[in-house]
């Protein structure tokens, strides 16, 4: 059930809205400099922002917190999708300010936020996995094809990766000898391999500049109120990170990975941060295995359970390097290089500036692999080990 302030508001957000960015980023992508958004499309900006802020005005009045969590979630995704709008077009900038001038928009997201144990912004799951599509269409930001395409093919990633999830959690309950163990490895990893086949029709299809220019711009972060959040991410639910733990390749234990699921929970759905914590007490499968090595490696259900399971973190691991190799410099390290940008500060989602995202991502891309490098809590001993196990 929704009010018929709320239902206005997603009319709105599912097309003027949309009409509005679509208007403007075609304004901003025929510049020489692209990336310029100040002096330009004034009178359509404030459209947009008069015409959300008095939507958002009338929702604020009414109280509209009590309507479900379905209903709750939607709303709280259209107020961000407002504010991570204005904050493109320059409307807000974090930089400039010490807390939103969006005074409506920020009670309703706090309002909702707090009630809904979330962040007060968009996260990604308002795009990809509780994205209603009515006749055909989803929830977008433009009418971009590129938008589309980003949001469709990440979307499929997204659930491939549940679905890999999923399996690896009944492992457990069934233990490492038990026989189905070794089909609910295989499913996992015919579902890692979807993946890897998403990404690269992904990696082919997608635009750069139009990716680069029109669609990056709308994860930045901004103020909520007196805090400036960090942009939604595409890895913001739990079953990367409950492939992550149960293959043993991340350990909660270890602070560089725990502080990134500390910084990432609340951009979770509840339920999602349920399984991440329950998964983050198990003990993986890897160490499970190693368990078992020493009494029973000979045996035919250990090799056929472990040459299963470490096929399972090859592809795991490919997924990790595509992305970083492929995705992340092809889409945002070569285009901010290129038009040189890559030291501009809010040029990345999550805050910091780009050098230093691209460094944490090598870091988790080489533990995904079970990397044999320096500095980091690998897991490549424990590894090579069970390898050696294998005939």
């Amino acid at each position: 059930m929704t009010t018929r302030n709320a239902e206005i508001f997603e009319q709105w957000i599912r097309q003027e809205f949309k009409q509005l960015n679509t208007s403007l980023e075609d304004l901003y992508f025929s510049q020489a400099r692209r990336e310029n958004v100040d002096g330009v499309g004034e009178d359509l900006k404030q459209q947009l922002l008069r015409q959300g802020s008095e939507l958002i005005a009338k929702l604020l009045v009414e109280g509209n917190t009590d309507e479900g969590f379905d209903s709750g979630f939607n709303l709280l995704g259209n107020v961000g999708f407002f504010m991570a709008a204005c904050r493109r077009h320059g409307l807000t900038d974090p930089e400039k300010e010490t807390e939103s001038p969006l005074k409506e928009a920020s009670a309703l997201a706090m309002q909702l936020g707090a009630s809904l144990g979330v962040v007060p912004r968009f996260a990604s799951a308002h795009q990809e996995t509780h994205n209603q599509a009515i006749d055909g269409h989803y929830k977008t930001f433009t009418q971009l094809a590129d938008e589309a395409l980003f949001l469709e093919y990440n979307t499929r990633a997204v659930f491939a990766f549940i679905r890999a999830s999923e399996a690896l959690r009944h492992c457990l309950p069934l233990g490492v000898s038990h026989p189905v163990t070794v089909d609910l490895l295989d499913t996992a990893k015919r579902a890692l391999q979807q993946v890897v086949k998403t990404n690269a029709l992904l990696f082919n299809k997608l635009d750069i500049d139009r990716f680069f220019y029109s669609v990056r711009p709308y994860f930045k972060p901004h103020f909520v109120g007196k805090v400036n959040y960090r942009g939604a991410n595409a890895g913001d639910f739990a079953g990367i990170n409950v492939i992550d733990l149960l293959l043993g390749l991340c350990q909660a234990g270890d602070p560089y990975y725990s502080q990134m699921l500390v910084e990432k929970f609340l951009y979770m759905r509840p339920d999602d941060q349920l399984i991440l914590r329950d998964c983050m007490r198990r003990k993986s499968l890897l160490d499970l295995l190693l368990d078992e090595r020493k009494s029973n490696h000979n045996k035919p259900w250990f090799q056929d359970t472990a040459r299963a399971f470490l096929e399972v973190c090859e592809m795991h691991g490919k997924i990790a390097t595509q992305h970083h190799e492929m995705l992340v410099a092809k889409f945002i390290e070569k285009p901010s290089s290129k038009a040189g940008l890559s030291d501009e500060s809010g040029l990345t989602a999550s805050g910091p500036p780009l050098p230093v995202l691209l460094k944490s991502l090598r870091r988790l891309c080489d533990l995904r692999n079970a990397a044999d490098e320096p500095g980091i809590k690998s897991r490549f001993d424990d590894f090579s080990l069970l390898r050696s196990s294998l005939k």
